[in-house]
């Protein structure tokens, strides 16, 4: 008797996630340099260019990419908005970016989008938090209640901030059938606080941690792709560049039958 092996999803069904946070382009290779590089942390440079366009490089690989402290254009990036310019450079036609944190002209954090997929909706939502300045960017990807919805945040570094933010989402993606939230949550996900998520929505904790902090020696899994059971998340992995103190994570999943997010396509 002969083996027949299960036929494979139509590619559109099939989309290559990647979530990064980019650290407004800076790189650091040691918890030293957190201090010895401090300065080179608020001003421009040629080095902070050169790692974007390595980034750039490698965001053709995926339909839907998040993006962490990117910079919408303050000092500390000679005045660029980093979600444009890694979109242009990289050849992709839909970015957004929902900028969280002003500080003067120095600093301007803020979550990104960059896609290959045309989104029907892209809505801003500010996390609670007793400092504001943490938000989350929901893309919809189709008009209906079950369309694919993608969650991109980065959540706060105290424990009580996060379960309050993670409560928030949790309420926002009960509404959302099949979600994805993907991001840097600061946090591993056997802690209360994902407990908590995990609770109150249809997220699916990960099979096993993957580790993404420090980047220069990878023990902590902080940053996290998260799917609902009709989305099948067929593996994780994290990218063997380091373009800033977190390793980028990525993830292959496959969509349920009907839904088949459409890719925008160039005409040339």
């Amino acid at each position: 008797m002969s083996r027949t092996d299960p036929p494979r999803p139509p590619p559109e069904r099939r989309l290559r996630l990647l979530s990064c946070n980019i650290l407004a382009g800076a790189s650091v290779q040691h918890y030293r340099e957190y201090v010895t590089r401090s300065l080179n942390a608020v001003l421009p440079g040629r080095s902070k260019l050169d790692n974007l366009d390595r980034l750039a490089e490698v965001l053709p690989q995926f339909d839907v990419i998040g993006l962490q402290e990117a910079d919408a254009g303050s000092l500390r990036s000679g005045f660029l908005n980093q979600t444009r310019y890694l979109a242009e450079t990289a050849g992709l036609p839909f970015w957004s970016h929902q900028p969280n944190r002003p500080m003067a002209r120095l600093a301007h954090s803020a979550n990104g989008l960059i896609s290959r997929l045309e989104p029907h909706s892209v809505l801003d939502y500010p996390l609670p938090s007793r400092i504001p300045g943490r938000g989350a960017l929901l893309v919809r990807f189709g008009a209906s209640k079950d369309a694919l919805a993608v969650m991109i945040a980065h959540l706060s570094l105290s424990a009580q901030a996060r379960a309050r933010q993670l409560g928030f989402i949790a309420e926002v993606l009960q509404e959302h059938p099949n979600a994805v939230l993907m991001g840097d949550l600061n946090t591993d996900a056997r802690s209360p606080e994902m407990q908590l998520l995990f609770r109150y929505c249809n997220l699916q904790p990960p099979a096993q941690p993957t580790p993404t902090f420090p980047s220069w020696k990878p023990r902590r899994a902080l940053d996290h792709i998260l799917a609902s059971p009709g989305i099948q998340l067929d593996k994780t992995w994290t990218l063997p560049q380091a373009f800033s103190d977190h390793l980028p994570l990525a993830a292959e999943i496959t969509l349920p039958a009907h839904l088949t997010p459409t890719p925008h396509r160039i005409r040339r």
